[in-house]
């Protein structure tokens, strides 16, 4: 089965609460009907729902009545979301009649409902910056335990079937963080690791952190970081299968990995790439793609302690549904 197949697979078998905040957006709530008839998640719509309604007739969806849709302006539990976002933000200068101006915004009600385990997950991105996305979601539902950096993991499905899983590799960071620290880069190899299992269905990850040395082959302050990031993984996830700090040739090819890192578990055998800043791997899955034809599917943001994805404001409705089906998938590990 193809990945994409086996993630919206394992979506069905348990069906999660996805909310879509931004239910007059044509292509989201064209895959928001998709889902709903292929039963591949429960879909929460926020906005009024005589506006959604007509709209959805206006396009020819037949199945949105049976999504839960909710008005902030009309919901009863408007007022309790309110204080319970004053409560968590009386902190930083909230107060209550701000609060309650605030949670009608539908990307703060939808992670408020997550907050109160009314919801599973959250997708928008699709009229919304990643910074309107990541606002509500860090101030809200805020990051995973032991996580305070969020990044941005990319399926890689490649030609290449002796490489990673069957062709598959799961790379991060693609999109988040510019230039972590070793911290910050051990949290995005345990999330990046994280993401292979619950979404690419990866039994046994195998991380590999990136670097243009590999075992001491080189000199110099950024291997440096990647080394002590390597260690603090190991510190932060015990359990985790990780090596570093190795080239990628060391990384993926096994009679690379077997000559230039002897000894190593995961040299020549990895399926998890970590990169060592976000210009790195931006740079390389893009070239992965564009020039090894291979398929991308992301980025998914992890370090939330609630899954919360970020769509391309060109996004398809394709797209969309894929990333109910990856945010079900995030939801199920999450609980």
């Amino acid at each position: 089965m193809a990945l994409i197949e086996s993630i919206i697979a394992r979506a069905k078998s348990n069906k999660q609460r996805i909310v879509l905040p931004e239910s007059l957006e044509e292509r989201t709530i064209t895959a928001a009907d998709r889902a709903i008839a292929d039963s591949l998640a429960n879909i929460i719509l926020i906005g009024n729902r005589e506006e959604i309604l007509a709209y959805a007739d206006k396009l020819g969806l037949k199945h949105i009545s049976k999504a839960t849709i909710i008005d902030p302006a009309t919901s009863e539990k408007t007022e309790e979301y309110a204080q319970l976002l004053f409560q968590l933000r009386q902190k930083k200068g909230m107060t209550i009649e701000l609060a309650r101006k605030t949670v009608l915004d539908p990307l703060y009600f939808g992670c408020l409902i997550i907050k109160s385990g009314d919801a599973d997950g959250q997708i928008s991105g699709a009229l919304s910056t990643t910074g309107e996305t990541l606002r509500p979601a860090l101030q809200i539902i805020k990051c995973a335990p032991g996580i305070t950096c969020v990044s941005g993991a990319m399926l890689l499905v490649t030609k290449t079937k002796q490489y990673g899983e069957d062709g598959v590799l799961v790379v991060g960071d693609v999109a988040v963080t510019p230039s972590p620290d070793a911290d910050q880069l051990a949290q995005i190899a345990v999330c990046t690791a994280q993401t292979a299992k619950s979404v690419a269905g990866f039994a046994d990850p195998r991380v590999a952190m990136l670097s243009f040395s590999t075992k001491g082959s080189a000199k110099h302050e950024v291997v440096d970081k990647v080394v002590e990031a390597t260690r603090l993984a190991k510190e932060l996830a015990p359990e985790l299968k990780i090596d570093g700090e190795l080239q990628a040739d060391a990384a993926l090819v096994p009679s690379v990995g077997a000559k230039k890192a002897p000894g190593s578990d995961i040299a020549g055998k990895a399926n998890v790439l970590v990169f060592p800043n976000l210009e790195v791997g931006n740079i390389g899955y893009k070239l992965v793609q564009r020039l090894g034809e291979a398929d991308a599917i992301g980025p998914i943001l992890q370090g939330i302690a609630r899954p919360v994805n970020d769509l391309s404001r060109g996004c398809s409705v394709d797209d969309i549904y894929k990333m109910v089906a990856i945010t079900a998938c995030q939801a199920m590990d999450a609980k």
